[in-house]
C-alpha cells in the first residue's frame, strides 16, 4: 500500500519498528489463538485456547535474528460446547493433567521485506515437537495512553494433529470420520515494550 507521498506504508513501519529493537513481552489480554478442524466431514468447528505469556526479541538491524516465545494453557481450550472441551483435554486429545503447557520457539525468520514474513519454529504439544511454518504480518507500532510501545502481528498455519499424538477419532457410518486430521491456526499477537 502506498501514501499520497509516493512513500509506502511499510517504509514507515520500518522505520518506526528500527527504532524499537529489543525484548518486547506478550499481552495476553489483547492476544488469541483460534483453532479451527473439520467436523464429520460436513463442517467447520471453531475454538480457541489462550497463550498466557510470551517474550519477543525484535532484531530490527538483521530481522532474520529476531526470535519468539509464546507459552499456551492447553487446558484453556473453548469450543463452545462444554462436553467436547472436557473430551478435547483428556487424554485422547491434549491430556491436560499430564501436559499443561503447549509451546512455541521460533528458529527462523524468513523477512519478505513488505512487511509480512514466513515463521519457523518448533511447537510442543503434549511430550511432541514438531517444525511449523507461519504465515505472519505486522499490524502496526503504536504507544499507548501510558507510554509503553506496543507491536502487533497475526499468523496463520496449520497442522498434522496426528503428528503430536492426537490421533483419537471414530469412522463414519458413511464413510468417513468424526474430526479431521488437519488444524489450521490463526493468531493474533500484541507486544508491549515499555518506553524508554
Amino acid at each position: 500500500m502506498t501514501d499520497t507521498t509516493g512513500t509506502t506504508a511499510y517504509a514507515q513501519l520500518d522505520q518506526r519498528l528500527a527504532e524499537l529493537a529489543g525484548t518486547w513481552t506478550l499481552d495476553p489480554s489483547h492476544t488469541s489463538m483460534e483453532l479451527s478442524v473439520r467436523h464429520m466431514m460436513v463442517a467447520t468447528v471453531r475454538g480457541r485456547v489462550r497463550p498466557e505469556s510470551g517474550t519477543l526479541h525484535l532484531a530490527t538491524d538483521d530481522p532474520g535474528r529476531s526470535s519468539v516465545e509464546v507459552e499456551i494453557d492447553a487446558a484453556s481450550i473453548d469450543t463452545g460446547n462444554p462436553d467436547r472441551d472436557a473430551h478435547l483435554r483428556s487424554p485422547d486429545f491434549l491430556d491436560v493433567e499430564r501436559y499443561p503447557t503447549m509451546r512455541f520457539r521460533s528458529t527462523e525468520v524468513d523477512d519478505r521485506g513488505d512487511g509480512t514474513f514466513v515463521l519457523r519454529g518448533e511447537l510442543t504439544v503434549k511430550d511432541v515437537t514438531k517444525t511449523v511454518s507461519l504465515d505472519c504480518e505486522v499490524g502496526g507500532v503504536v504507544r499507548d495512553p501510558y507510554g509503553n510501545d506496543r507491536v502487533g502481528f497475526s499468523a496463520s498455519g496449520a497442522i498434522d494433529r496426528t503428528a503430536f499424538g492426537l490421533r483419537w477419532n471414530a469412522a463414519l457410518e458413511g464413510g468417513g470420520v468424526v474430526v479431521g486430521d488437519k488444524v489450521s491456526l490463526a493468531l493474533d499477537a500484541e507486544f508491549v515494550k515499555p518506553a524508554a
